[in-house]
Formats: structure tokens, C-alpha cells, sequence
């Protein structure tokens, strides 16, 4: 079964790391990825941009395009997993394996009722320009 784990954290905080204390905690959760990776359990995964970045669609009809997020908790959606587990209870360890490393992200657990896969896309750096194309 399908679930998406959604990485939430203050950005704030995130923005505040250092980029030795950042590097230390992606290479934690490498780890992690390295280990879901060999039990063909990890989907895809991102580091979202900058929420002050972000827009909106909302409304009814064609709605409209809003700057931002407009969270609605402190926290802000900076990232996302795509695992496939047996169960929730798999999905939960999962969730605690990456929170292991990373204690003061808050991670969202949800099933996926529909999952396509997509085509490959370019893999892209912190500031979105194009690096390498992923296959």
C-alpha cells in the first residue's frame, strides 16, 4: 500500500541552519533513504522551495492564483516521501525512522488513494536550476 509521508517543519528554522548543520542532517536521512531504497520501498522524495515562493489556486470555477501557502500551523510543508509499506503501522516506523534523525520535523501520514507515476523529469538544486536530468 501507498502512503505519502509529509515532512512539516518551522522553515525559519530550517533557513537558520548552518550549511554544515544542514548537510549533517540530509546525510542522516540519506541513511534512511539509502535503507528504504534497498527494501524497494521508497518513491519519490523532494525538498520543497520556499514557501515565500509559493502560490495558491483557489476559488470556485478557473479560482485564483494567491501568494503563498496560507498555512494554517506554524509548521510549513517543506518536503514529501512516497513509501510503499504493507501497512499503517509500517508507514508509522517509517515516519520514525526519518524523525530519528530529524527531531523537530513533524511528518504527515497519509494513504495515497491514487498514485501516477509520471514521466522523468529533471532533478533540480536548492534554487531550482536544472542539474541533471533523472532516470
Amino acid at each position: 500500500m501507498l502512503y505519502a509521508l509529509l515532512a512539516y517543519h518551522v522553515e525559519t528554522e530550517v533557513m537558520s541552519w548552518t550549511a554544515d548543520e544542514d548537510a549533517s542532517i540530509m546525510a542522516d536521512l540519506s541513511r534512511v533513504h539509502g535503507r528504504l531504497n534497498e527494501q524497494g520501498r521508497l518513491g519519490p522524495a523532494a525538498r520543497l522551495g520556499a514557501t515565500m515562493k509559493a502560490r495558491t489556486l483557489r476559488g470556485p470555477g478557473a479560482g485564483v492564483v494567491l501568494d503563498g501557502p496560507f498555512a494554517e500551523t506554524k509548521e510549513q510543508l517543506l518536503g514529501f516521501y512516497i513509501i510503499d509499506v504493507a501497512s499503517e503501522d509500517e508507514a508509522i516506523a517509517t515516519a520514525s525512522q526519518l524523525k530519528s534523525v530529524n527531531p523537530s520535523a513533524v511528518y504527515e501520514i497519509r494513504p495515497i488513494a491514487f498514485y501516477l507515476q509520471g514521466a522523468a523529469i529533471p532533478t533540480t538544486d536548492a534554487a531550482g536550476d536544472v542539474i541533471r536530468p533523472s532516470r
